[in-house]
């Protein structure tokens, strides 16, 4: 994936507060959104799985040692978000903590890890059990490896 400010323009989210939150996130280098409603966030970049563009959204993140961890909640929806479906088909992804940024490799949990790690991020944000309750789905989770 290239890095933002090699000439890729980045596409933020179309959801208009998302795309306001990505926004101070990038303007104060995460002095301001890097905590959003109390929660920590991070920005994730992903390759688009059909534009090849690069797509950023802001999501709320928990940590497993060095690795950091994502779920593909959508709310509870039926389906997977947009960025889960992009690092499903390209697991190469960059990251943005506060005023840190790196690349990683990005892998959906086993069946083993996830109970565990669905449980820690349940604990972090606690809506995303009630989300899986109602989803017709199981909602993945995501783990991060620095590149």
């Amino acid at each position: 994936m290239a890095a933002a400010g090699q000439g890729e323009t980045i596409e933020d989210s179309p959801v208009g507060w998302v795309g306001e939150h990505i926004r101070r996130y990038v303007e104060t280098d995460g002095a301001e959104g890097s905590t959003y409603n109390g929660y920590e966030a991070l920005l994730l970049t992903t390759r688009g799985r059909k534009s090849g563009a690069l797509r950023r959204t802001a999501l709320y993140y928990g940590r497993d040692g060095d690795r950091v961890v994502l779920v593909a909640s959508n709310g509870g929806s039926a389906t997977h978000p947009s960025w889960y479906l992009n690092l499903a088909a390209d697991p190469a992804v960059e990251v943005q903590i506060g005023a840190e940024r790196f690349t990683g490799r990005a892998r959906t949990v086993d069946a083993q890890e996830r109970p565990r790690l669905f449980e820690l991020m349940a604990k972090v944000f606690p809506p995303y059990a009630e989300y899986q309750r109602k989803a017709d789905r199981e909602i993945p989770v995501v783990v991060i490896e620095r590149a």
